[in-house]
């Protein structure tokens, strides 16, 4: 068998603020320290003992014995959305800010974009996509106009109800509006929203889709596929790097439906890597500041990592990590610049080290691991031997 990496982002699981995270307005921010206080301490016993207690202070989440490969990964290149930290752990950093709305679409701005799409939005609010939905849903089916939201991120959200614009609608309205928009202006991501049910009862469906820009530079992604080497994609990773490097994709909107995937590639794939986003710690419960629902999410992933644990070889290699913060303590409900964790181990369980870096680090690492070189065009320093 060749060798194998998987790479498993819990979304928004950060450790601490960022050395710059004043300037975004997060100084002080911890999610998943903060997190442990409100509920009382986590309790994930896996994590535990693979060394997350050694990573940073955590209540309930102790050192453990004989700690893998821990650290924490500072972000690389403006920006806290979950584009700038995907693509900084393939080490690509984004070229300066990326275009937002921090106080929401104007109006001038929006009429221009119905213009050329020949829609109607509602709202334009800078707010979370639950607000969105309760504020607006019922208008939305009554007049049909897909609902427009942004945040303090580059990215704008499109929320529709599947009965006024089937999902495949809906993706198609985002394409054209990311088309749209002048360079200048195009976000890096604009999400389709799509939710079901009647008023006082919408669920958003698992047909979220991200059209997002393309990376701006050679990442480690096309470094792997240069020497050969199989890249599955798992949730919204794919999408993260509008679809480039990847040779095989599976689905992922869920947290199950992810894990899932994820442990049936690890229980029949030959070689290559595994890149995994498990959304739900972010989109469903960080933004909503949901601590009870975002424990329940990191229980539910650390019982599913003691079943993997065993089934690994000798050759293979997984890196748990992260791509920014959501902490719920913040003053706001969107993302934070934070620090991220780093838990690596392979099937040959010895006591790891501490290695602090960069979020870079995780790409040198997968691609030394699997070709035995490093690439001295791309950053990051690998942390396997």
């Amino acid at each position: 068998m060749s060798r194998r990496a998987f790479v498993v982002v819990l979304d928004a699981c950060g450790v601490g603020a960022a050395d710059d995270a004043a300037e975004y307005g997060d100084e002080g921010t911890d999610t998943l320290g903060h997190l442990a206080a409100i509920e009382g301490g986590l309790r994930l016993p896996t994590l535990q003992a693979l060394g997350l207690g050694d990573v940073a202070p955590i209540d309930g989440v102790p050192p453990a014995a004989t700690p893998v490969v821990h650290g924490r990964l500072a972000p690389i290149g403006p920006g806290k959305d979950s584009i700038v930290g995907h693509w900084g752990l393939m080490g690509v950093a984004a070229p300066g800010p990326l275009p937002a709305w921090p106080a929401g679409v104007a109006a001038d701005e929006r009429q221009q974009w119905e213009r050329a799409l020949g829609v109607r939005f509602l709202a334009g609010e800078r707010t979370d996509g639950i607000t969105a939905i309760e504020r607006w849903g019922a208008v939305h089916l009554e007049r049909g106009d897909p609902i427009l939201y942004t945040s303090l991120d580059s990215v704008l959200q499109i929320a529709a109800h599947v009965d006024r614009w089937p999902e495949a609608a809906l993706h198609d309205l985002c394409r054209r509006l990311h088309r749209a928009l002048p360079a200048e202006r195009r976000p890096a991501r604009v999400i389709a929203r799509p939710f079901a049910g009647p008023p006082g009862r919408f669920e958003r469906t698992s047909g979220r889709r991200d059209v997002a820009l393309p990376p701006p530079g050679r990442s480690y992604l096309d470094a792997l596929a240069e020497h050969g080497q199989a890249i599955h994609g798992v949730g919204k990773v794919v999408d993260v790097f509008a679809g480039r490097g990847f040779s095989a994709t599976h689905p992922g909107g869920s947290n199950q439906q992810a894990l899932a995937a994820t442990a049936r590639l690890l229980d029949e794939l030959d070689g290559g890597l595994v890149f995994v986003n498990l959304v739900e710690t972010d989109e469903r419960y960080g933004h909503r500041k949901d601590t009870a629902g975002f424990h329940r999410a990191l229980r539910a992933i650390d019982a599913e990592l003691a079943r993997w644990l065993p089934r690994l070889g000798p050759d293979d290699l997984l890196i748990l990590t992260a791509d920014h913060g959501v902490d719920p303590a913040a003053d706001h409900r969107d993302h934070t610049r934070e620090l991220v964790p780093l838990l690596a181990t392979s099937g040959e369980r010895a006591p790891g080290r501490r290695h602090d870096g960069t979020l870079a680090d995780v790409g040198a690492t997968v691609l030394r691991w699997l070709t035995g070189r490093d690439d001295r065009d791309l950053p990051g320093r690998s942390f396997a031997g």
